[in-house]
């Protein structure tokens, strides 16, 4: 048995640090924490020192019991993981669960997976940090006690099953702030002037006038100006500048431009993120800090002397300037710089090149640039056009890279003619089009993060579970909307006259950004109405500056909530007992027909229409929104027009035909099938016609394209995109397959492929029984049996699994059947 035992977080950085390690070291893996708040209680004790009380999950149990044996064969115990807050405490918990002896238990951190890391770390063990743990703890202590005392709260004065968070709250309030400021946004119209020029060389250029003009005829009458004009370069100024780079990667910049270039979601990088730094190819991924080892700063010079010249290296340090940057004690950047690319699943290859670029760029030497600025002279008026451009004289760090911007406004500056003083130019055209002030974007994933970093919300590793929260408890949802067309007015002068045109533009794009639902926004009306400080920006940072305070042992953690919770629950007692609930009613207007009120609001099933009231004795009537209405901006017209659904059409083919909108948007009903109508349809808009269209589209889509081994093969588009359906097994068509001219070829392909794919999940199968354990995604195994499904722990051997604890596993996982009671029987109870 080996003297050593070192236990990681993670199967994979166990496997990789086992590589360093030699025979006298077994690695092992927690698979995370090993112990947690209990999950159907607050788990606190708030009456006296906040005491936590952790329990070891079920899923955990196996993983401890095989940890402590090991530990007790062992001469010394290494707890090897995150060098972040949650790696100590789960260190911490180990030392407890375990019951390690203090004189055979050492701490050791390190920010990359490599051999000399590994060696230094263990050549300079320490304690384990208890600021930091106690740090993790007030986290971890508050966030709970905010959740479940405000959670119920939400659930009798709301609705039943939402819930709060700390973080989370005020992630949604920040897009719900966005939101109104759309609404509320009036935009107004101003003419910009444009022009081309020709200079005497025959090169063409583009200038513009630094003035608007807020009406069209002021517009022409400055058009008419230059009718007749002569032009000339009245100056020239041209200034050497230089570019710098930017610092490598911290958490929120990885994540943000990932977003940028790659289109990730905030999830995507850090999970892809995760793998890179456990296969031993990035360090630490967690981290606010942009500095650089000196060790790496010479590597990185190495590479660039050897990839680009001695020219454009420069070693350079950065400082930080987010407040709290102490977690890790470097930047995200790649543990060997030689390694340019790797070639490992796709999402990986990227995101690693993009950390090796900024990191790399970050060492070269400033680009050099000539900037350019030219003013242009007309005749018959005193004001100029001016036209700006720039010439890179040295790329320096942009042979390698170029950071990305969230400033969808940004007009990048490109290349002038070479021009004279004096130089006498041709007017082209100028152009003055109508162009409107812009409401506020709402938020991006990425730049979401960049807002909550500003105000000094959350830490790196709480971004991205935040956005996946509110988004899973549908407080928030990606947008899906193009736009739609607004018209716009362009005058043009050419060749001394003046024409004008009407032009389309699209506005309004939601696609892809953060919207908050109608439930998310009346959930952030009532806290913020009743719990102003917890979704105060300045006391959510004031928070995290307090946790970095535990961090550094400056306060004491039980000090801080109790000072907190004082003022908190008495809050919460005072809302539950005298606050009104809150469904977001607006009232719209008077049926005409009836002379009864008509309202939307929030209501058991979702956001809806409401014609009569509780109080009246007619019963009222409701209606639901569609999925693109929302309560706070429905119109009357809109609102009464959802009572004229479901609208019946007529008959086809001896089958009744309708349409509705559904929960997932307006469809057309054909007997017992559905036809989603297309994007943008309008269901009231819908004509028999229409509808007949739509149903022989469908039918046609749906006819078989092929059939194989007797069985007919259909196609269709689906949520996650093209697919084949064969023997009710449905097949995702990639996109090395040309999707309109399928082959028979292609369709026997995909199904072989697909039939041996499930084939190779499975690892044991009880055909008597009906269970089958299969293989499911992240290394996991399933167990199944018809409609039951178990999920096990990475740590089970399911090689070791046997029918009957597959049986026992099911049969914890099925549903209980209630026992029958006679009606005599209830009424003797």
């Amino acid at each position: 048995m080996p003297k050593n035992l070192v236990i990681v977080e993670s199967p994979a950085k166990a496997k990789t640090i086992e590589k360093f390690l030699g025979k006298d070291y077994t690695v092992a893996s927690s698979f995370g924490h090993i112990a947690d708040l209990p999950s159907k209680e607050l788990g606190v004790n708030v009456d006296k020192d906040f005491k936590p009380k952790y329990l070891v999950s079920k899923d955990k149990r196996d993983v401890v019991k095989k940890l402590k044996e090991l530990a007790a064969k062992a001469d010394m115990v290494w707890l090897a993981s995150d060098e972040d807050r949650e790696g100590e405490a789960i260190a911490w918990h180990l030392a407890e669960n375990l019951n390690l002896d203090k004189n055979k238990t050492k701490r050791i951190v390190f920010h990359e997976i490599t051999k000399s890391a590994i060696e230094k770390a263990i050549a300079n063990p320490r304690d384990i940090d208890y600021h930091l743990v106690d740090a993790q703890q007030a986290r971890r202590v508050l966030d709970r006690i905010v959740g479940y005392e405000l959670s119920p709260v939400l659930w009798r004065k709301v609705k039943g099953g939402l819930s709060a968070g700390r973080v989370q709250s005020v992630a949604v309030r920040l897009i719900v702030e966005r939101e109104r400021e759309i609404q509320e946004f009036t935009p107004t119209a101003t003419f910009k002037i444009d022009a081309e020029f020709t200079n005497e060389a025959n090169q063409v250029f583009k200038a513009k006038l630094n003035s608007t003009f807020d009406t069209k005829d002021a517009a022409n009458k400055f058009l008419q100006q230059n009718a007749n004009a002569a032009f000339k370069v009245e100056s020239l100024d041209k200034k050497p500048a230089k570019k710098a780079p930017a610092p490598p990667f911290t958490t929120s910049t990885l994540q943000q431009e990932a977003a940028r270039k790659l289109g990730f979601s905030v999830s995507r990088t850090m999970v892809t993120a995760q793998r890179l730094y456990e296969a031993g190819l990035i360090t630490y991924m967690r981290t606010d800090s942009v500095n650089l080892s000196d060790e790496a700063r010479k590597a990185a010079a190495t590479e660039i002397d050897k990839s680009y010249g001695a020219k454009y290296s420069k070693t350079r340090n950065f400082q930080s300037k987010t407040k709290g940057a102490q977690e890790a004690h470097e930047a995200i950047r790649p543990t060997n710089f030689a390694q340019h690319s790797i070639n490992l699943e796709r999402d990986q290859s990227k995101l690693y090149e993009l950390i090796w670029k900024r990191a790399i760029a970050s060492q070269m030497a400033e680009a050099e640039l000539e900037r350019t600025n030219v003013k242009i002279k007309a005749s018959t008026h005193n004001d100029f056009f001016t036209a700006n451009g720039e010439v890179i004289t040295f790329d320096g760090f942009l042979k390698v890279y170029f950071e990305g911007t969230d400033d969808e406004d940004l007009e990048q500056e490109g290349m002038l003619p070479a021009l004279k003083v004096n130089e006498n130019l041709a007017n082209n055209y100028i152009t003055a089009t109508q162009r409107y002030t812009r409401p506020p974007y709402r938020y991006t994933e990425a730049s979401l993060v960049k807002k909550l970093e500003e105000l000094g919300i959350g830490r790196p590793s709480t971004y991205a579970p935040t956005i996946s929260t509110i988004i899973n408890r549908n407080y928030v949802e990606k947008g899906n909307v193009d736009g739609e067309d607004r018209k716009y007015t362009q005058c043009i002068l050419t060749a001394g006259k003046v024409s004008e045109k009407v032009l389309t533009e699209k506005v309004g794009s939601d696609k892809g950004k953060l919207v908050p639902t109608d439930i998310g926004m009346i959930v952030t009306d009532f806290l913020v109405n009743h719990f102003e400080s917890i979704l105060d920006y300045n006391f959510t940072a004031k928070v995290e500056e307090d946790f970095d305070d535990i961090a550094e042992g400056k306060e004491d953690w039980t000090k801080m909530m109790r000072t907190f919770y004082d003022k908190f629950h008495p809050n919460v007692v005072d809302v539950e007992k005298n606050a009104e609930r809150e469904s977001g009613e607006r009232i719209l207007g008077t049926d005409p027909k009836t002379g009864r009120q008509v309202s939307v609001r929030l209501g058991k099933f979702g956001p809806m229409v409401q014609i009569g009231t509780a109080e009246e004795d007619e019963k009222p009537l409701f209606a639901s929104l569609s999925p693109d209405q929302q309560l706070n901006s429905i119109t009357f017209e809109e609102a009464m027009d959802l009572f004229k659904l479901p609208k019946q059409l007529g008959n086809y083919k001896g089958e009744e035909v309708e349409v509705n909108n559904g929960r997932f948007g307006p469809y057309v009903r054909y007997g017992k099938k559905f036809v989603s109508l297309p994007p943008g349809v309008d269901a009231l808009s819908v004509e028999m016609d229409d509808a007949i269209n739509l149903i022989k589209e469908k039918e046609e889509a749906d006819a078989p394209i092929y059939t194989y081994k007797g069985k007919p093969v259909t196609k269709g588009k689906g949520r996650f995109g093209p697919f084949i359906k064969w023997n009710n097994v449905f097949i995702n068509v990639s996109k090395k397959y040309n999707w309109d001219y399928l082959s028979f070829e292609d369709v026997q392909n995909l199904i072989e492929d697909k039939l041996q794919k499930e084939k190779d999940k499975i690892v044991q199968h009880w055909e008597a029984e009906g269970i089958t354990i299969e293989k499911a995604r992240w290394g996991r195994h399933n167990v199944i049996k018809g409609k039951t499904k178990v999920e096990l722990d990475k740590s089970v051997d399911v090689s070791k699994l046997t029918l009957e604890k597959a049986k026992a596993l099911i049969e914890s996982k099925a549903p209980k059947k209630k026992a029958a009671t006679s009606k005599s029987t209830a009424k003797k109870k």
